[in-house]
């Protein structure tokens, strides 16, 4: 592996161990995260061999410029937990890419490192905003689900007694600044980015989703307000989490069935089980844990995170009307098929070290959304508007993020405001769109969703204009994932 690429994963070790699976480097060894840590870390980024292939090359270059921005300019290690929850977090080795025993040992030695490790982390968080804290707090204690070890668990206390306190008294605003945002971005993608411009888009993108929305809920309920039809369609959820995991099974074999059908992916393969987050990773709704290019072959897990079961009954449903039979589908689609479960197994074939290990976060979130929107224009569920109308609502709530995530760390919006604007435009009540609002304060890019799927539709048009007759929907989708998970800025290289 060229050193340069190794620069950078041993800078985002969790990820290239669960997601890249190279366990041979990282399993049960934790990433300093202290200040003296990062800053040599960093000093290692660059140096090395140039990548024979230019597109890898710029590749390369863009995601050595979006690892200095996160640590160096952005010092994300000093005031976002997540960084380090991400560290210490043991649900890596639940999916089974290796024998139990292999991964037991692994989780023994990673568990083993978490003193020393935390230490590091109370080192670095200095400047935990009170929003960022608060937010991340339940992920944090989720961290020591079923330990048992005294040292780790003493560790572990004192990273949450230094994340409550910053809770309690931390700094009140949690904004990075425009200049910062845009930064956290673009440089990473090879991408000069125009926040004004990025909003402007924002907008426009709610206009035409509220339209789309608008048209699938006429065709449904003729003359009713959309408004009151989603309120009406999203009282139609499971009533236990089980039954969610049932519905996801069936969707995922639907789902695989159309994209095999309508040609739009090749060599689709590969197991994807269904089943409840483990407890700190319980920030997201729901999330993908696939198996990775460098590891054996073995089930991928498609996580949703069921409500708490300490919450009152009324916040309970609120949190199941995520899941509901109209918003469910569309979810199923982004984290499975042809969205998320299906890219992991591209990368597996993916080219080169680049490629199968540094992946920008706007492209793998863009391609997932983008899909979405995809099985409605090639008919999935035609005759049936809610999926439509679930797609639309889905694609609210990202949008919204984007919305949100400027808004706040450019000081223009409250967090009291943003939660109104996932209430308005997003159809999300009580802790669902508190939960999707606090995101913004510690996941400021979480606007990628968008973003990245506005530009792959953007690449899309370019590629029938200069293809002609020759445009297909699988060969453009191909072209792209062959690159892996390309910078937005070099997405044009998949139609030379």
């Amino acid at each position: 592996m060229n050193p340069r690429v190794r620069a950078l994963c041993d800078l985002s070790a969790a990820e290239a161990r669960e997601y890249v699976g190279l366990h041979d480097f990282y399993d049960g060894a934790l990433q300093d995260l202290s200040p003296s840590g990062v800053a040599e870390g960093l000093a290692r980024v660059g140096v090395g061999n140039r990548e024979p292939d230019a597109h890898d090359e710029a590749h390369l270059q863009a995601m050595e410029a979006g690892t200095r921005t996160y640590f160096d300019l952005v010092e994300s290690h000093r005031w976002n937990p997540l960084v380090h929850i991400g560290n210490l977090d043991l649900a890596c080795y639940e999916r089974e890419y290796a024998p139990a025993d292999v991964r037991e040992a692994a989780r023994r030695r990673h568990l083993a490192a978490w003193p020393e490790a935390v230490e590091a982390s109370l080192e670095s968080l200095d400047r935990v905003p009170r929003d960022v804290a608060a937010a991340l707090l339940p992920a944090a204690r989720g961290l020591a689900e079923g330990v048992d070890d005294g040292d780790a668990l003493a560790a572990h206390a004192r990273l949450i007694d230094r994340l409550q306190g910053f809770a309690d008294d931390g700094d009140p605003d949690a904004a990075l600044g425009a200049a910062k945002l845009a930064r956290l971005l673009g440089d990473a993608d090879a991408m000069a980015v125009d926040l004004g411009r990025l909003a402007a888009q924002a907008d426009r993108e709610r206009d035409r989703l509220k339209a789309l929305l608008a048209d699938a809920c006429e065709r449904l309920q003729p003359g009713v307000p959309p408004t009151a039809v989603v309120e009406d369609l999203l009282r139609d959820h499971p009533a236990d989490p089980e039954d969610i995991y049932r519905d996801a099974r069936e969707q995922i074999e639907e789902a695989t069935a159309f994209t095999r059908e309508r040609e739009l992916l090749p060599e689709l393969d590969g197991e994807c089980l269904v089943g409840p987050a483990p407890p700190s990773r319980q920030w997201a709704m729901a999330m993908m844990s696939w198996a990775a290019p460098y590891e054996p072959d073995a089930p991928s897990w498609y996580h949703v995170t069921p409500p708490d079961p300490s919450w009152p009954e009324a916040e309970r449903k609120e949190w199941l009307s995520v899941f509901s039979a109209t918003t469910l589908p569309a979810i199923t689609v982004h984290e499975v098929t042809p969205g998320h479960f299906a890219h992991g197994r591209r990368l597996r074939r993916a080219r080169g070290d680049v490629r199968r290990s540094l992946y920008s976060h706007a492209f793998v979130e863009g391609w997932a959304h983008y899909c979405e929107e995809l099985f409605v224009e090639e008919g999935f569920r035609a005759d049936d508007p809610r999926f439509r109308i679930g797609v639309a609502i889905e694609a609210l709530v990202r949008v919204t993020r984007l919305a949100a995530s400027i808004g706040l760390h450019t000081g223009s919006m409250s967090m009291d405001d943003a939660v109104r604007r996932f209430e308005e435009d997003a159809f999300l009540k009580g802790p669902a769109a508190r939960s999707e609002a606090g995101r913004a304060s510690y996941d400021p890019t979480y606007g990628r969703y968008t973003w990245g799927k506005l530009e792959i539709r953007a690449l899309r048009d370019e590629a029938r204009a200069q293809w002609g007759k020759r445009f297909e929907l699988r060969r453009f989708h191909e072209a792209m994932l062959a690159l892996g998970a390309p910078p937005l800025g070099l997405l044009g290289n998949a139609l030379g």
